[in-house]
């Protein structure tokens, strides 16, 4: 640990809880904003916040398996199915044999899936642009790493390995 982010550290312990419920209360304001307005275009297909988040990892990491996006999102095969079989219905996503197992289900998203996707992204970085323009590059990387620190223990490991996977 640097001597810098040592000091941070120490800072950081003398936070009260009355700051930290204040941070967990903006969280919570920030994560209503952030969904706004994706929730308003995906509420005219009828999708929710499930459909989204499917949407968005399987543009990110387009290929990837069933497996992997159950993983991803921390939900039972049952209630990603559910979500899988809508999204493939309406033609946004598109299930593949594995080339390498047979056995696996690869994800894409179609190019009416890709459009969507795209107008969710652009609603939400127009958000997130504002605030970090607004914040400057100290806030912006401090909030990353505070994100960062944030994901479980357990989930740190097999997010690291697919983006480095998807990297190549």
């Amino acid at each position: 640990m640097s001597v810098s982010s040592s000091n941070r550290s120490q800072k950081l312990l003398y936070l009260t809880d009355e700051q930290l419920l204040q941070g967990i209360e903006l969280m919570f304001f920030a994560y209503k904003g952030f969904t706004s307005d994706p929730d308003r275009i995906l509420e005219e297909f009828g999708y929710g916040r499930a459909h989204h988040r499917a949407i968005h990892f399987i543009n990110r990491w387009s290929g990837l398996t069933v497996n992997d996006l159950i993983d991803i999102l921390g939900v039972t095969k049952q209630s990603l199915n559910r979500v899988l079989r809508q999204l493939i219905e309406d033609q946004l996503v598109e299930s593949r044999v594995g080339t390498e197992d047979k056995r696996q289900r690869n994800l894409y998203l179609t190019l009416a899936g890709e459009a969507l996707e795209k107008e969710l992204a652009t609603a939400q970085q127009a958000r997130v642009r504002k605030a970090f323009s607004e914040a400057g590059p100290e806030a912006v990387q401090g909030f990353r790493e505070v994100l960062e620190n944030m994901i479980d223990d357990g989930q740190t490991a097999h997010i690291m390995a697919l983006r480095k996977e998807q990297a190549r």
